[in-house]
């Protein structure tokens, strides 16, 4: 059975008679004309179970048919053209005729695209659900944005009656609208910078001000010193991606801040940033003298791992299933894949212990390591948990294994991607596992989606490439107070000891097959070898764990 009445429906009069000027909708593609594939409205950043529908349009010649599933499902975009205290008129237009679904709004006001304000509650996320009426029906509200809001997340969503699923709900012509739209920006914002930090370039910047305040800041970025001026009226979306050699982001004013991460090695990157007022149809750019510029240059580093998840393939990763029916799988969001995993299905949670696990990386043969993704999740469960093994043998169950965690920045909810930051783990070495550990129970089930795998590291040229056949070993690692190296010599060797910073704290020459280092006055931690044979100039450098 259906449950009560979703809305209120507003009715707009104009009670003077005179007509209050709007400006242009700000929701991008809000009357859903655009598709970038049949699931998938373009410029919508979630769409979970859409099919583009043709059958029944509120207006033009697409709407948006939502259908319903064991768990409820999203249409989502984040509109970060908002200015706090602007008054906004919300609407949109929703079917429902079908006793296996309802919809209800849930949206919130944003301070940046992932943090949500908890204003206008009742109006922004009723508690109440649509009732089958074989009419559309608008839902439109007039509300305040809170004076710290930058964006406002424009989502609907479909539900399961009782435990009846698989009916549908449409929707069409989607805007947030403001009264006359404000002028171009006065400035633009000052202190623009760019620093790389590995294959990550983070931006910086100081806010405009000025009589006219920008919405936002559109940052244009590109491998090439070749960045072309916006247009007004032409809103650009956003494209954090730059495989393609080019990428786009919009930031609301107030962040100051954003990073472009997994870009390619020793690659130059070049950013210009514009600020604009209003969205849609009515964007203006400030592009008159000369717009803010800052370039930088990534790290000379080799990737030991990569895993986007294309092609819904777990591809160099593998999942193991400790407990449960539920396991890891690839699964794809719009044009974006990625690994998933979630205890819940048919309606109930179910009791998990599931393993997302990389393939075996050799650590001998680089040094200076770094681990990356990006996860996104919602609801509730146990904690998720980031691992690495220098025990593991590639089969059976990881718990047989000594796994330590891993600090990492992860998805606070609300499907929110967020990056982990670059985690230093170059204290290991040898063979080295990665994984991440899923836990569920029969009461609480998050759902974890994982992509965007990166490990880097700086690669020392192989053991066997030192000399001429001289198979040189250094073992055992870790060590302490000695170690060995081992070789066929030729001619004898320079061995450097480089502490982390790169001081030099041992060195010495050996002319044995088999040489004793002493290193007893040397502290725990990592440390560097350097083999260097005089002769030839042929040199190595492993990693060496002092403890």
């Amino acid at each position: 059975m259906k449950k009560t009445l979703l809305f209120t429906i507003l009715s707009i009069f104009l009670l003077s008679g005179a007509f209050i000027a709007k400006s242009q909708n700000q929701v991008l593609n809000g009357n859903l004309e655009a598709w970038t594939d049949p699931n998938t409205p373009t410029d919508w950043t979630k769409a979970e179970n859409i099919t583009q529908a043709t059958d029944l349009v509120h207006g033009g010649t697409y709407s948006a048919m939502h259908t319903s599933a064991s768990s409820s499902k999203d249409l989502q975009q984040n509109v970060m053209t908002i200015t706090g205290g602007q008054t906004y008129e919300i609407s949109y237009w929703y079917y429902d005729n079908d006793p296996e679904a309802s919809t209800r709004i849930w949206s919130y006001w944003l301070e940046n695209e992932t943090t949500t304000l908890t204003d206008n509650a009742d109006e922004l996320r009723s508690s109440e659900y649509s009732v089958d009426n074989p009419d559309w029906i608008n839902y439109s509200v007039t509300l305040t944005a809170p004076a710290n809001a930058t964006g406002f997340r424009f989502e609907v969503r479909v539900y399961k009656q009782g435990t009846v699923f698989g009916g549908s709900v449409y929707y069409d012509d989607f805007s947030i609208t403001s009264s006359t739209p404000a002028p171009e920006p006065t400035n633009y914002p000052t202190t623009f910078a760019a620093n790389a930090s590995g294959v990550t370039i983070n931006l910086s910047w100081v806010d405009a001000i000025g009589e006219q305040l920008p919405t936002a800041y559109l940052i244009k970025a590109s491998n090439e010193d070749n960045i072309e001026l916006p247009v007004d009226g032409v809103p650009e979306s956003n494209d954090a991606d730059l495989a393609d050699g080019s990428g786009i982001m919009n930031i609301g004013n107030g962040v100051e801040a954003y990073s472009f991460l997994n870009l390619l090695a020793n690659t130059s990157y070049y950013f210009k940033i514009f600020s604009y007022t209003n969205g849609g149809a009515a964007i203006d750019y400030k592009t008159d003298g000369t717009p803010p510029a800052a370039n930088a240059t990534t790290a000379d580093l080799t990737i030991i791992n990569s895993e986007n998840f294309n092609d819904q393939t777990l591809g160099s990763w593998s999942q193991y299933s400790v407990t449960g029916t539920q396991i890891w799988y690839a699964d794809s969001y719009g044009s974006d894949d990625f690994a998933k995993m979630s205890g819940y299905e048919e309606g109930e949670s179910h009791a998990n212990e599931d393993w997302l696990i990389s393939p075996a990386l050799n650590f001998d043969d680089y040094i200076n390591e770094t681990f990356s993704f990006v996860t996104a999740m919602s609801y509730t469960g146990p904690d998720f948990e980031v691992k690495i093994s220098n025990d593991y043998d590639g089969t059976g169950d990881p718990n047989t294994a000594t796994w330590s965690n891993i600090e990492a920045e992860l998805s606070p909810g609300f499907f929110e991607w967020t990056p982990s930051g670059e985690i230093n783990i170059s204290s290991y070495n040898g063979t080295v596992y990665l994984a991440f550990r899923y836990q569920s129970t029969d009461t609480e089930s998050a759902t974890w989606e994982v992509d965007d795998i990166l490990v880097l590291g700086n690669a020392s040229q192989g053991i066997g490439d030192i000399v001429n056949n001289e198979n040189i070993n250094v073992y055992p690692n870790p060590a302490s107070e000695h170690f060995y190296i081992k070789a066929n010599l030729t001619n004898s060797l320079t061995v450097n000891i480089y502490s982390i910073v790169g001081k030099l704290v041992l060195k010495t020459n050996i002319n044995k097959q088999l040489n004793e280092i002493n290193i007893d006055n040397l502290s725990e931690g990592v440390y560097f070898v350097n083999i260097i044979n005089e002769k030839t100039g042929n040199e190595v450098t492993r990693k060496l764990i002092v403890q």
